[in-house]
């Protein structure tokens, strides 16, 4: 999830994108995105367009399954609650199921597949989720804060990969901090990478214990090595973890952790995991420099070395992200705040990712400049 308001200073083409835009009504079903207060670029400057236009979506966590694909993305509303650096203005309360034949297709929004009024133990922001299949049952994992104001994570099940999904009376044992996602590998072991900081709260995690007066943003030591996200190996019944969460290590190119005052390319949040050619490629945002990165590592708990960019920024604050493949093509999904012009209110969209011949991803421009594309003349 995108955090703070602040930081679009980082960015003078943000800044003048979301000038006095801070008024807009939330769609229902029946209508789409309002105009008034929405971008001022033309529609035809950025590389792909948004998949839905019913509701505000974002955080896409993308499924092939049977031949369809299913997107299980966040769902923004319009809040009363100002823009802080925790994300409080982050109010989601339910969650909505994408579907689509094939990219490009038509997109089905699906009815409410989850709602936190149904979660027993949550109390509020059912942030970024993620899904998973085995056998026969779907599993929705959500985070959303306790009755304490901790960030816990949960888990729903169906037989529908639409929903509705009925959730565990409590979060999973151990689980902290927020996005996670379910990779399963090739012989059918599933893991869960998870963690978030500043108001993701894995700061206020670091000792197995959630202690509400931590630090707001990270451990404020720039010259250490930076706070890293967690993985944990699932249960067979996919509703708990088999193993202590670990720790994983981001390198650069000579095996040194990532420092804690690299923005640039430290983790912040938006795990993802998927594996191209016998690699395991760990994604992740940077949450305040607004980048999608990734590093390449030899098995699913890492070390993950550094090997650029996936994504530069979008309009908006952040982008958290999910890569699939389909059709014999990689496609990354995405988020940027095109309809609305606000950071709390995003729309979901898709493009291609393409590899290099050495296996590296290149890095995707989510604008599109006059004359150009991806910076080469059309």
């Amino acid at each position: 999830m995108p955090q703070i308001s602040r930081a679009l200073c980082a960015l003078p083409l943000a800044v003048a994108l979301l000038a006095g835009c801070q008024q807009s009504d939330q769609p229902t079903n029946n209508q789409t995105a309002p105009q008034a207060g929405a971008s001022r670029r033309p529609a035809s400057d950025y590389l792909s367009q948004p998949l839905v236009k019913d509701i505000y979506t974002a955080d896409p966590s993308a499924h092939v399954w049977n031949g369809k694909i299913y997107v299980y993305p966040s769902h923004d509303i319009d809040g009363p609650t100002p823009e802080d650096d925790l994300g409080g203005h982050f109010e989601m309360r339910d969650y909505h199921v994408l579907s689509m034949d094939k990219i490009g297709g038509p997109v089905t929004v699906g009815p409410v597949a989850l709602d936190v009024k149904d979660v027993p133990w949550a109390d509020k922001q059912m942030w970024a989720p993620d899904a998973a299949k085995k056998g026969d049952t779907y599993y929705l994992y959500f985070p959303a804060k306790d009755k304490e104001g901790a960030f816990r994570i949960g888990v729903a099940t169906s037989k529908n990969p639409m929903g509705p999904f009925k959730a565990q009376p409590q979060p999973i044992k151990g689980s902290f901090s927020i996005d996670p996602a379910v990779f399963t590998d090739d012989d059918g072991q599933s893991y869960m990478y998870f963690g978030g900081i500043w108001g993701g709260q894995l700061q206020r995690n670091v000792s197995g214990k959630y202690d509400p007066n931590g630090s707001k943003t990270d451990l404020g030591q720039d010259d250490k090595p930076a706070l890293s996200p967690r993985v944990a190996k699932m249960s067979a019944d996919m509703l708990e973890f088999d193993e202590t969460p670990r720790e994983i290590r981001i390198v650069d190119d000579k095996g040194k952790p990532l420092l804690g005052g690299d923005h640039d390319r430290r983790f912040f949040e938006a795990s993802w995991m998927h594996k191209y050619k016998g690699k395991y490629y760990f994604s992740y945002s940077t949450g305040d420099t607004h980048y999608l990165a990734y590093g390449i590592g030899d098995s699913p708990y890492g070390p993950f070395t550094y090997k650029g960019r996936i994504l530069e920024p979008v309009e908006g604050w952040t982008t958290h992200h999910s890569i699939v493949e389909w059709g014999g093509k990689w496609w990354l999904f995405y988020a940027d705040s095109q309809l609305s012009g606000q950071t709390r209110l995003r729309n979901v969209k898709v493009t291609e990712l393409q590899y290099n011949p050495d296996g590296t991803i290149r890095t995707i421009n989510p604008f599109v400049a006059h004359g150009t594309k991806d910076g080469a003349p059309r």
